[in-house]
């Protein structure tokens, strides 16, 4: 960058070096050609305005050419014939050159241009006396021979403006460029830049914005690379779970109905072995649905609409109730009216209902729970077994249960709130927990105000 610097400067000073000596050597050949025009009228004064056109003859105008420092001088007839000439003695007429075309018109003129005849340069002043043309002129340079000839000194300013362009570039632009070097050092140590001078407070922001970027696209990197071990494990241990939470009913249906096949059982035997075939079918039932609900949630994209979140939070209470009763727990409930939700009416009520029926499941004989919802938040307090430290961070996985004791108990798989986990992250919702082992819990799912458009009617 230094050196693109250095040559653009040196080519910007070059071409303006270039164009103001070709203006100046224009203004000063124009300036000397107004003088020369004012002592070629000094010159004409010298001319002996009382000779007669039949006194003009080559030997007068060599004796006035000598007399005017070598200036050429020619004698010409009224309409521009040739008459003498001090240096040319080609005949013909001249009335077609500049200056005498304008003496004969106007009375004098002047012109500078080479001369046909003898290939040099000359400013011509011709003047009109009673019955003849006297002209007068002075070898000069034209503008371009001038130019040329000052070739050498414009070659010579050049080199000179090189050197000194090229060394105050070269400490300028270091100068300049120091607190940008600095900056970028910083930058390629992931540091936050800060701009020393003004003009870069933009460029250390944009440069700041780009680290955050890059620190956080790794960090989601590290984290898929952990969620893609997050996920083997998972695997593993769902495939586990799955085959244990189905054993169990199978093993119970194949050992009745071998039972059944063989014809021992009868009357109330055979009745009660029916009975748990079919407790069991429909709690293998059950466990399929919950799988199939779990994995379309991912998958389904269906739209989302305006949801009366209070209205269906209190039908959710109503049905709980009974096993609230039947667990003797203590519903304290706070329901402000008109919380609207921007999602669907399924996905609010599984919510709900999966949270609630996890508080009352691992909640002691008469225990409370609380539930508080508004516009911010619904929040799910219980008195229960709690969650130890090393298991809080896999309440939400698959098949996960805090007491085993209760895995399928009731309907439940551990399934539950890793459903409420894939909804809450499918809504933009902002879903934790918090727990002390034997203290009870606290769920909580947020809902930003900029996302969901939350609004609470009057």
């Amino acid at each position: 960058m230094k050196k693109r610097i250095m040559w653009t400067s040196f080519a910007i000073t070059a071409a303006a070096l270039i164009v103001f000596s070709i203006l100046t050597l224009q203004i000063c050949y124009n300036n000397s050609l107004e003088y020369s025009r004012y002592y070629l009228r000094g010159y004409m004064s010298v001319f002996d305005e009382t000779r007669t056109a039949g006194e003009l003859d080559a030997a007068y105008a060599r004796e006035l050419s000598a007399s005017l420092n070598g200036a050429r001088v020619t004698f010409l007839t009224e309409d521009g014939a040739f008459i003498a000439d001090s240096e040319d003695e080609s005949d013909g007429s001249r009335a077609q050159r500049s200056e005498v075309a304008d003496a004969i018109a106007e009375g004098e003129g002047f012109d500078v241009r080479t001369s046909p005849t003898m290939g040099e340069d000359f400013l011509y002043y011709c003047k009109r006396f009673d019955g003849y043309l006297v002209r007068i002129a002075e070898r000069t340079q034209s503008l371009w021979s001038i130019v040329l000839a000052s070739l050498p000194a414009i070659a010579g300013f050049l080199v000179a403006d090189a050197a000194v362009c090229l060394f105050l570039t070269y400490l300028s632009t270091g100068y300049v460029l120091r607190p940008l070097e600095e900056l970028g050092k910083e930058a390629a140590f992931r540091k936050k830049v800060k701009a020393t001078v003004p003009e870069l407070e933009q460029f250390a922001a944009i440069v700041n914005k780009m680290n955050e970027d890059a620190d956080r696209r790794i960090q989601e990197i590290d984290e898929e690379r952990e969620q893609a071990i997050k996920a083997k494990s998972s695997k593993d241990e769902f495939i586990a779970n799955v085959t244990h939470e189905m054993n169990t009913p199978l093993t119970s249906i194949h050992g009745f109905a071998e039972l059944l096949a063989s014809g021992t059982l009868e009357g109330d035997r055979r009745q009660k072995a029916l009975s748990t075939i079919m407790t069991q079918s429909e709690r293998l039932q059950s466990l399929v649905a919950s799988i199939i609900n779990y994995s379309e949630i991912d998958s389904e994209d269906l739209p989302t609409y305006e949801v009366d979140a209070s209205h269906i939070l209190r039908e959710t209470l109503a049905a709980l109730s009974p096993e609230i009763r039947e667990h003797r727990l203590v519903l304290l409930s706070e329901v402000k009216d008109g919380v609207i939700l921007n999602s669907r009416q399924e996905r609010v009520t599984e919510i709900f209902g999966n949270i609630i029926r996890n508080a009352i499941r691992y909640n002691r004989e008469g225990g409370s729970i609380s539930v508080l919802l508004t516009c911010e938040e619904f929040r799910v307090s219980d008195t229960g077994i709690g969650i130890s430290e090393e298991n809080l961070g896999r309440i939400f996985d698959r098949f996960f249960t805090v007491d085993k004791s209760h895995s399928g108990k009731n309907g439940g798989f551990g399934l539950g709130l890793s459903v409420v986990r894939k909804l809450c992250r499918k809504q933009g919702w902002q879903l934790s927990v918090e727990s002390k082992e034997g203290a009870g819990s606290t769920f909580r799912v947020g809902f930003p105000q900029e996302k969901n458009k939350n609004v609470q009617k009057n």
